[in-house]
């Protein structure tokens, strides 16, 4: 029901087996053939924006992400890097990205502010202020918490796409969601109970669309 994407640049496994734990059994795309048959995605990542991109074109799965999820309409879940790659572009690199939320990735900087500065990645649990009620169904203002790694955060166009965010120096967009386009900054899959319900709030929202 639900195809992770492998863009070689990190252990799906983990993804996997959460989603075993709610009763799906996911395949995994390595090219674009698979990810044309998807009835729903997951395109996770770690590490540079350029090479995620580079690694999507190589394998002929850009192209497919497209005609599935802007054409079909299949809903996809886009984590860490993978909900970067969402956006237009990141200053990490000069790639185009998916361009299907409209905005740009930007570098944490702290250097200029008033001490203590923060270190870079971000790294650890954070508090989220949800704000979309059906991505995060079940979690509650004040008591919601998720495991970031990330030195980069999007910078959304517009409020309307923000699903959630969290503060770390700044106020910064933690997840998005567009129509069938979900994105999530940190880790679902490393937040225990937290990142299940949104994980199994996912997988509702593809059964309903299906």
């Amino acid at each position: 029901m639900i195809t992770i994407v492998d863009t070689g640049l990190c252990n799906i496994g983990s993804v996997a087996n959460m989603l075993r734990r709610l009763g799906v059994r996911p395949t995994i795309a390595t090219e674009g053939k698979a990810v044309s048959e998807a009835k729903a995605l997951i395109l996770p990542g770690i590490g540079h924006f350029d090479a995620g991109m580079k690694n999507l074109d190589a394998r002929g799965i850009t192209s497919a992400l497209h005609e599935r999820v802007q054409g079909a309409k299949v809903p996809v879940l886009g984590i860490c890097l993978g909900m970067q790659l969402l956006s237009r572009g990141s200053e990490e690199g000069s790639a185009p990205g998916l361009g299907w939320i409209d905005g740009h990735c930007k570098k944490f900087d702290f250097h200029g502010t008033p001490p203590p500065q923060l270190p870079v990645p971000h790294m650890g649990w954070n508090e989220v202020e949800p704000l979309d009620t059906q991505m995060f169904r079940g979690h509650e203002p004040g008591r919601t918490r998720f495991y970031f790694v990330h030195s980069f955060h999007l910078v959304a166009q517009s409020a309307d796409v923000v699903a959630a965010y969290a503060t770390y120096g700044l106020r910064f967009v933690a997840a998005v969601r567009r129509g069938n386009v979900w994105g999530a900054q940190f880790h679902p899959e490393k937040s225990h109970g937290h990142g299940m319900k949104l994980l199994s709030n996912y997988v509702e929202a593809v059964r309903s669309a299906a």
